[in-house]
């Protein structure tokens, strides 16, 4: 087994993802609001939700000293985000979001929006900065620990 940035990624993107989830909703009528959140949200607005995620993170005590967002920045980051959720449930995915309620009820919407956040997430690792934060990762790994522990019994 070879360690390598990728492989960090991987595992950085699982960690993140354990709260999310799985990658498809479960009633056809769910997937199809994922769907469309998925293919009507720009690049931007894929940037507005990581950050609004990152923001929301940022209060947890145990983040907070090291991610510091003003009140105002978090303010105007929920703004936003909530004038892209309401662009999204009220035109843009409208009717596919009032037949996923009526299938899965309020869980649709929470079920979609978080294969929404994962399709972000993605995005946001695919970054080379953040690819090489993660390779700084690697550096601390022990590989040769993790591969004698990993191996298949002989």
């Amino acid at each position: 087994m070879r360690w390598n940035g990728r492989s960090c990624a991987v595992i950085a993107a699982g960690v993140l993802t354990l709260m999310a989830a799985p990658a498809r909703a479960g009633d056809p009528r769910t997937d199809a609001l994922a769907q469309c959140l998925v293919r009507a949200t720009t690049p931007a607005d894929k940037t507005l939700l990581i950050q609004w995620i990152f923001s929301v993170i940022s209060l947890h005590p145990d983040v907070a000293r090291i991610a510091t967002i003003s009140e105002s920045d978090r303010a105007e980051i929920n703004r936003k985000t909530a004038a892209v959720f309401e662009n999204l449930l009220t035109q843009t995915c409208r009717s596919e979001a009032a037949d996923a309620l009526r299938a899965d009820g309020q869980a649709a919407l929470s079920l979609s929006f978080n294969i929404l956040g994962q399709v972000a997430a993605r995005e946001l690792f695919a970054s080379p900065k953040v690819a090489a934060g993660l390779g700084e990762l690697e550096k601390q790994i022990n590989a040769e620990r993790l591969k004698k522990a990993l191996a298949p019994d002989k």
